[in-house]
């Protein structure tokens, strides 16, 4: 069995996308309700896992998460792409013409203004999708329906009023799991590899970063992200993470040496397979 800490409860999308990773095996939850207690929970127990949204591909990245990674060293050993889809839940004697209010995570809320937009409903924020769905159930409250998964109005017993109410299709988080890195050679295999994070600091000069690109070019590196964020107290300047893809472990690891010199603080966040996309 694998226990892992999780940001939301039950029914959240990080429940769906850790059990979809571990098909096949039993999975412990330990609901956290920040991302932050993800990380120390990690780091806190020997065997514990962590999973973490990192990108949407509606909402973007989660910097807070990428600034999370380097204060806790923790390293990346997976990857998941879920398909996202929403569904409208309510109590089980309520329609849609019942519902008043709308409750959600500010994100998932985003996610579905086109359907939200054409009713005068009251909309209303929460801290999870899931957690929704639990306050309406538990409370009884009538006229409030919840933006959740499928899976939480069904844990939570909840009519499915409307579903797939997101406005893109093409709605997918990128979710990263995490282990200490005393349990690196437990989930990483050198020959199963072929995706790595990574994140430097550059001097302020001009032609770095494309300095340091032509490098991971050169050795036949496939950039997927590149991600820029501020250094605070350090004005204009900034720290990049990178995804990137490769095929050959040892030519990888070359374009490290080659660019390590030209860059300030080289990191390696993980290596790992690339991550299935798994549709709900």
């Amino acid at each position: 069995m694998k226990t892992v800490a999780i940001q939301g409860i039950n029914g959240a999308y990080h429940d769906i996308a850790i059990r979809s990773y571990f098909e096949n095996e039993d999975v412990n939850l330990i609901c956290c309700n920040t991302f932050k207690q993800v990380f120390d929970a990690v780091k806190n127990a020997e065997d514990t896992l962590g999973i973490i949204a990192i990108e949407n591909t509606i909402a973007g990245s989660l910097m807070q998460n990428y600034e999370l990674l380097i204060q806790n060293e923790l390293f990346v050993f997976g990857e998941i792409k879920l398909r996202i889809s929403h569904c409208l839940a309510a109590l089980g004697n309520q329609k849609i013409d019942d519902i008043k209010e709308v409750s959600s995570h500010p994100i998932a809320l985003r996610q579905c203004e086109d359907f939200l937009s054409t009713r005068n409903w009251l909309v209303t924020e929460s801290e999870d999708t899931a957690m929704s769905a639990k306050e309406i159930s538990n409370n009884k409250i009538a006229g409030r329906a919840a933006i959740c998964s499928t899976l939480a109005a069904e844990i939570y017993g909840l009519n499915i009023i409307a579903k797939g109410i997101e406005t893109n299709k093409h709605n997918f988080t990128r979710f990263l799991l995490l282990c200490d890195k005393a349990q690196i050679s437990r989930f990483c295999k050198v020959n199963n590899l072929r995706k790595a994070s990574l994140v430097f600091t550059l001097p302020h000069e001009s032609g770095s970063l494309s300095q340091i690109l032509s490098i991971l070019s050169y050795y036949k590196n496939n950039l997927t992200k590149l991600q820029s964020s501020p250094i605070i107290g350090r004005e204009w300047e900034y720290k990049f993470f990178i995804d990137l893809t490769y095929d050959d472990y040892a030519k990888y690891h070359q374009s490290l040496d080659a660019i390590s010199p030209l860059t300030i603080d080289l990191k390696i966040l993980g290596e790992y397979q690339i991550g299935k996309q798994i549709k709900q």
